[in-house]
């Protein structure tokens, strides 16, 4: 009776889809790419041990290359611990001991290496006693050849288990943790397929495949609200950062010191109280899109947008060395950009302008709120100052503090600045020295 394989191409489909949607949902995370591997090897070894290498056997016998055909299983055990292993890179060790963990994860991946070195090494054996069920439909799980190839798979995925629960203990970001769930639940059920009968084998890989999809598909949903919250303030280099570390390195709470560029538009209120709102929308929206691109090339994260002001933060969530020097070129740029677009809204009768304020300091960030409105807030000194220099800058004038001149000193914008004015601010009780951006 010829042997049926259709549920087992089936399977080897279902595989094979999920990891390319993993590829066209996810394809920079490196999490992702490792699991769209493992699901990849995954399919790979159903089919070539259904469609090639048991019909081969059937016509010629084992050939002495045999073990080659055991590389998609080994792949399938080395992927799924390089997730594991990339998973845990992406949560903060604290004062935890995580290097024996992480050298239980890279033993599992020897072991998986180990399991294809002994199949090269005994193909007929691999294929007799192991998963020979798929040419003669016998038991062989009694034999000592079906424990040396069993114990290495079977010891890597304890010792993988183990370190994924050791990996939850230390609270890896959520999305991941349910991701993480769902494969660790599924995981057996997976590795089942290669020791179960023909007839049952391609339902346990299902049955493992469709419990890490209900996880695949939480992770997903989660991580697209998340990029909706995100992408209304943060740069386009803070999803770098998120896809590989998780959303828990780019929002939780910390204290550090960064460059606050704060720029709003001179005579505003005037110019909006006469002129249509219709017009006044369409000069905040371009005014808007040439500061965020301005933001971004600088590596920035616009923090507020509240009526002509923006407030944008260089050196956070991502923090840079060199936040002074970034600042003041964003700050150029928006001034360049700003002066070209007032000189277009202006007219004989109403005129715009733009100025700007650049301060330093140690400022804590990080998201704050109610389960239904999250905000992005930023804390010090030195944001307030940003936006009280900023109030005080005539139209094209950028106007900078102490603590950024002397963190810029030794970059090519410090010779642009000159001494301005000490100036009374609200909110500070002393005048507070400021600079001038010269124009270059």
């Amino acid at each position: 009776m010829p042997f049926d394989t259709t549920p087992h191409v089936i399977t080897t489909l279902i595989a094979l889809g999920m990891a390319l949607a993993f590829i066209v949902a996810d394809r920079h995370s490196p999490t992702s790419r490792a699991l769209a591997l493992f699901l990849v090897s995954i399919g790979l070894s159903i089919g070539v041990s259904v469609l090639i290498e048991g019909p081969l056997i059937r016509r010629q016998g084992q050939p002495a290359w045999g073990g080659l055909f055991a590389l998609p299983e080994s792949l399938a055990f080395f992927f799924a611990y390089e997730w594991l292993l990339r998973v845990r890179r992406t949560v903060p060790a604290g004062s935890l001991y995580t290097l024996g963990p992480d050298r239980l994860v890279r033993v599992a991946q020897g072991l998986s290496i180990l399991y294809w070195l002994v199949a090269l090494a005994f193909p007929v054996e691999r294929r007799q006693y192991f998963i020979g069920e798929f040419v003669t439909g016998a038991s062989n799980a009694s034999h000592p050849w079906f424990w040396i190839f069993a114990a290495p798979l079977l010891i890597s995925l304890a010792l993988g288990i183990f370190s994924g629960l050791l990996l939850l203990n230390r609270r890896p970001d959520r999305a991941e943790s349910m991701r993480m769930l769902a494969f660790l639940a599924g995981a057996p059920f997976m590795a089942s397929g290669l020791v179960l009968p023909p007839q049952q084998a391609p339902l346990g890989t299902a049955i493992g495949l469709l419990i890490f999809l209900v996880g695949a598909v939480q992770y997903h949903v989660t991580q697209g609200r998340r990029a909706q919250f995100l992408s209304r303030f943060l740069a386009p280099q803070v999803a770098d950062m998120v896809r590989q570390r998780g959303l828990k390195s780019a929002t939780d709470e910390r204290t550090l010191e960064l460059s606050a560029v704060y720029c709003d538009l001179r005579g505003f209120t005037a110019f909006s109280e006469a002129t249509s709102s219709k017009h006044v929308i369409g000069i905040l929206r371009e005014y808007y899109d040439a500061v965020g691109n301005a933001a971004a090339e600088f590596g920035g994260t616009i923090k507020d947008q509240a009526g002509d002001g923006v407030l944008i933060l260089v050196g956070a969530p991502i923090p840079y060395p060199d936040h002074a020097r970034r600042a003041l070129e964003l700050a150029r740029r928006i001034r360049e950009v700003g002066i070209e677009l007032s000189r277009r809204w202006s007219d004989a009768q109403l005129s715009l302008g733009v100025g700007v304020g650049v301060a330093s300091g140690f400022v804590t960030v990080g998201v704050i709120g109610a389960a239904s409105r999250l905000e992005y807030t930023a804390v010090g000194p030195a944001v307030n100052l940003a936006a009280r220099f900023c109030a005080e800058a005539a139209h094209g004038e950028v106007l900078v503090d102490q603590r950024t001149v002397d963190l810029a000193a030794a970059g090519p914008s410090a010779e642009h600045l000159r001494p301005g004015e000490a100036l009374a601010l609200k909110g500070f009780q002393q005048p507070v020295q400021s600079y001038v951006l010269a124009s270059v």
